[in-house]
């Protein structure tokens, strides 16, 4: 088994198999025309940004008008155009706002007739200053619980760009065991459709949901956003050509049709440039400079360049018995790539130009956690004694997973906890590592995916720390996934006690993390709601750390 949330949940019966699919969900009844799914802008540049929105209500193709000034009365535009749009798109409109100044805010909308969207806020990137303040999100699982870390981005007093690093949807559906639906059917968050999506019209029906959410809609309102894909847009694990989550023998059909309709759908209701001609859909890799302060550099690590990912149940076992060295083996192989030659090769380009450029700080956006994360040591955590009961009392699925742990993880040289993770491509890591040297960049990693908050210092083999990494945790996604059966571990503490390059991790709370960036640090702070099935919810600040900008490099990651 891959220790990830999804493959557990499998092992206790906790997530149901994928139902039997229909190819797209009931039409609504005619509506009123309106913009029902809010404003959104995205991928800024010094004198453009990309502007979305959505109009509802109607059959056939319409011309939406769309408007940029400098204040809500709009009395002088600086910018204005129109867009048709039609159900070959889903009615989204989407246009690229040029003309605008550097470092300046504005604000836009659109008018169809009589019909005025609400007011978004947007900003386009410095060609010079002193500081960037960046909330980065990942994993909002709908049916799980309230947006209330959107909500909570939206109130923030200073917010350059929202980056969104992945898992904005999921695919699964709304069955008595699908993910997240025990909150689900309590909070009246039932995904549309709800069956698993594969089709076009599946994948539009679930963003369009997500788009309906008011948090949601409030946080696109008040800042342009970068984001990029993970895995449950298209589907669960998938790497270049196959998904852990897609059987064409379930009625789920060809996965690179399915891919296709996914990215399709993301490409028409999320706020993101669309790919250069000659370029395939997937390669979303770009960057964003703010000025002489920090490039944002996005990367993909789902459907590029991943190679399969590696599986302790289907290849640690030869003949039945484990092979511990043979599976090291394979995990290390130089063959293995989550970014491939072609990203590779443009990482490197645009880590060497922002350098030379002058720019303090490269920010490297993977969706995957990139830090050495060996598995907790099970046996010390919970005792041997301890274990032995566990193994006599748990249900098979857990036992199984349990045992499985203490095998792989409570060993002299641990096996790494998350196979989709970094962890599972070292050899990859360690060519991008030696990228960032090469370049000689100050780069600080965000990186989603694992519902946990991560502060961590990345070393190369050898070694050298050659980054930091802020990890962000989940807006709704679960989090403490083991607790349920496993409530003594504990297992973000058990996982920072068992690697050097953790120097915290929190898998306890949603939120998001707030990163500021200066010519002097780094401040990247763990922004945490106190719950999420109640619109009424506090933020606060869990732990704040520091990694100073040196000569070459940053220093360490330090809480204060």
């Amino acid at each position: 088994m891959a220790f990830n949330r999804r493959r557990a949940l499998l092992g206790l019966g906790i997530v149901a198999a994928s139902p039997a699919l229909g190819a797209s969900a009931v039409a609504p009844p005619p509506q009123i025309q309106r913009f029902g799914h809010g404003v959104a802008s995205g991928d800024p540049l010094t004198d453009r940004v990309i502007l979305w929105t959505r109009i509802s209500g109607v059959q056939a193709a319409v011309t939406v008008a769309w408007q940029v000034a400098r204040d809500d009365s709009f009395t002088a535009l600086v910018a204005q155009g129109s867009f048709t749009t039609g159900p070959e798109r889903d009615y989204t409109v989407k246009v690229d706002a040029t003309g605008l100044e550097a470092g300046t805010d504005y604000v836009y909308r659109f008018i169809a007739g009589d019909v005025t969207s609400p007011i978004g806020r947007t900003r386009t990137l410095p060609r010079t200053t002193d500081k960037v303040v960046l909330a980065v999100a990942s994993c909002s699982l709908h049916p799980n619980g309230f947006f209330n870390a959107y909500r909570a981005i939206a109130d923030l007093e200073r917010v350059d760009a929202v980056v969104h690093l992945g898992d904005y949807i999921y695919e699964y559906g709304a069955g008595l065991t699908d993910y997240g639906m025990g909150n689900g059917r309590m909070l009246n968050r039932t995904p549309q459709p709800p069956h698993e999506i594969v089709s076009l019209a599946d994948y539009r029906t679930r963003h369009a949901q997500y788009k309906a959410d008011p948090d949601l809609q409030a946080a696109h309102a008040r800042a342009p956003w970068i984001c990029v894909y993970d895995d449950h847009e298209i589907m669960n694990d998938c790497w270049t050509s196959g998904a852990e989550n897609h059987d064409p023998d379930e009625g789920e059909g060809d996965f690179l049709v399915r891919k296709a309709v996914a990215l399709k759908a993301y490409g028409e209701w999320m706020p993101i440039r669309e790919a250069s001609p000659g370029r395939l859909a997937e390669s979303i890799y770009r960057s964003f400079r703010f000025g002489d302060m920090a490039e944002l550099i996005m990367t993909e690590t789902r459907l590029v360049g991943r190679t399969k990912q590696l599986d302790y149940e289907a290849d640690l076992f030869i003949d039945g018995v484990p092979a511990f060295d043979a599976m090291r083996a394979k995990i290390n192989a130089p063959a293995r790539e989550i970014l491939g030659a072609d990203q590779r090769a443009w990482l490197g380009d645009t880590l060497k130009a922002s350098v030379q450029a002058g720019v303090r700080w490269q920010v490297l956006g993977s969706q995957v956690v990139m830090t050495r994360t060996a598995g907790p040591d099970v046996v010390t955590a919970l005792g041997a004694e301890n274990i032995a009961r566990l193994m006599g009392v748990l249900p098979d699925g857990p036992k199984r997973i349990l045992g499985a742990m203490a095998g792989l993880f409570s060993r002299p040289d641990p096996f790494p906890f998350n196979l989709d993770a970094w962890d599972g491509y070292p050899a990859e890591r360690e060519r991008l590592y030696d990228l960032i040297k090469t370049a000689g960049a100050r780069t600080v990693v965000v990186s989603g995916d694992s519902h946990a908050a991560w502060a961590n210092q990345l070393h190369d083999a050898a070694g050298q720390q050659v980054a930091v990494e802020m990890g962000v945790t989940s807006i709704t996604s679960p989090t403490r996934w083991l607790d349920s059966w496993l409530p003594d571990l504990h297992l973000a503490e058990a996982l920072a006690a068992r690697n050097e390059e953790i120097i915290a991790s929190d898998d306890g709370h949603n939120g998001f993390v707030r990163l500021t960036l200066t010519g002097e640090k780094m401040t990247g702070e763990w922004m945490a709601v106190d719950t999420i099935t109640s619109h009424d919810f506090k933020l606060s600040v869990r732990k704040t750390f520091e990694a100073r900008a040196v000569e070459t490099g940053v220093g360490p990651l330090s809480e204060t």
